[in-house]
């Protein structure tokens, strides 16, 4: 018996040697790829939402900061080098007796729009006269109030529209579910769907967006959609993903009505909470198949220009989406989350096709992709990662099938942009 088991044990050794060196920790190598065999199939006949831009706020004068300056507006919204081209910019509806904070805001509207960029205003609060604390901070409209509101948001429209600087849309109110000790006003769904139905049409000279919740709250919302004369009156849901709402809203969707997402925020600046911002852009455009995201202020250390005008980390990473994503762009069919730390989104623009490819892993990964129902003859990569800053790759040519392959850097943002 102690000679058969020798015997096993002599067949087995190679096999044990084996198994016993798969488990030790070998170093990763980044420098040698890894082949990934599933394909990012993109198919530009499968469509989805239309993109209408990502940008940031200037809502309020950063705290131990200073306002943006035109430079910095060049900075954030050109499509020259070293620029993010960004597309919208959200703006504080100051109080019509703050006109000092309306003016200042008005000149970084007419920098933005220099290069094309959309315009969109929330109120943190209707002036004092209009609530029930008469407060800047807290407390709720008055119901004698809310026909008077809607005419000064209307007036508001009007205004930027006569000074240079129109609004593509207009909040009713900035983060309305939740209570703060700075400027705000409490609306339930409630009054927001009153307000709607029975006072939005008052509001002409732009587009109306709402409830702007702090965490995308769908039950908040569905009181406005669910009542036709609300949802009639309301031309973009928006909301904020703080501590959740990251879903996806067939209601909306089916009705109709775009998805903003138009503010968020981390305070942290590493290199790694970067690429976790790239993994919620990635997020909002195919889970909450958004039509825009926007940064909290645009001039802060953990945005996309720090207090100095430098572009982040951050800036560079919104850059991969921001300056090859354009308006009216419509986000194709493309295999999303295609192996282990690799995530994909398409764009289709007419004349090019645009893949934004995420490589989360510490690890090269040699990506298949094939493009179908579209000619494409060639791709231009473009390449941030914790060594580069949107450098762009040599342009490569694509065979008559559709496929090709590109090597996706470790733990990098990639956008290809195809011809």
């Amino acid at each position: 018996m102690v000679f058969v088991r020798m015997a096993y044990l002599m067949i087995l050794l190679p096999f044990l040697s084996l198994v016993f060196a798969s488990c030790g920790d070998k170093p990763e190598d980044t420098e040698q790829p890894v082949i990934d065999p599933f394909t990012v199939n993109v198919d530009p006949s499968v469509r989805f939402q239309t993109i209408r831009g990502f940008g940031g706020a200037t809502a309020f004068h950063p705290t131990n900061g200073t306002l943006p300056t035109a430079t910095d507006f060049n900075t954030l919204f050109g499509m020259g080098p070293g620029q993010l081209g960004l597309t919208i910019l959200r703006i504080r509806l100051a109080s019509d007796d703050d006109m000092a904070w309306r003016n200042t805001e008005l000149n970084h509207s007419r920098l933005a729009r220099a290069h094309g960029a959309k315009i969109i205003a929330s109120p943190w609060s209707p002036p004092v006269r209009m609530k029930t604390n008469n407060n800047l901070i807290g407390g709720t409209i008055r119901n004698d109030s809310l026909a008077a509101f809607a005419r000064y948001l209307n007036r508001f429209a009007l205004w930027m529209e006569a000074n240079g600087a129109p609004l593509y849309a207009v909040s009713v109110q900035n983060e309305p579910d939740i209570t703060v000790s700075y400027e705000s006003c409490h609306w339930s769904a409630e009054q927001m769907r009153d307000f709607l139905r029975n006072h939005g049409h008052l509001i002409t000279a732009t587009r109306v967006m709402a409830p702007e919740s702090f965490n995308f709250n769908q039950i908040y919302s569905n009181t406005i959609l669910n009542d036709p004369g609300a949802a009639a009156n309301l031309d973009i849901v928006a909301g904020h993903i703080y501590g959740g709402g990251l879903l996806d809203y067939p209601l909306a969707r089916n009705m109709g009505k775009e998805l903003w997402m138009t503010e968020i925020l981390d305070l942290d600046t590493t290199y790694n909470d970067a690429l976790e911002t790239a993994k919620q852009i990635h997020d909002c455009m195919t889970i909450g198949q958004y039509s825009a995201y926007l940064w909290w202020y645009l001039r802060r250390f953990y945005g996309p220009l720090d207090e100095a005008g430098r572009v982040t980390k951050r800036g560079w990473i919104m850059a991969q989406f921001s300056k090859f994503i354009r308006p009216g762009y419509v986000r194709i069919s493309s295999r999303v989350n295609p192996s282990p730390n690799v995530f994909t989104s398409a764009y289709d623009g007419t004349n090019r096709l645009v893949i934004v490819a995420l490589n989360l892993s510490n690890t090269n990964i040699r990506q298949s992709f094939s493009v179908q129902n579209r000619t494409v003859t060639h791709f231009t990569p473009h390449v941030t990662s914790e060594t580069q800053n949107l450098a762009q790759g040599a342009r490569t040519n694509i065979d008559a099938s559709g496929r090709f392959v590109f090597t996706l850097p470790a733990r990098s943002v990639t956008t290809l942009v195809l011809e």
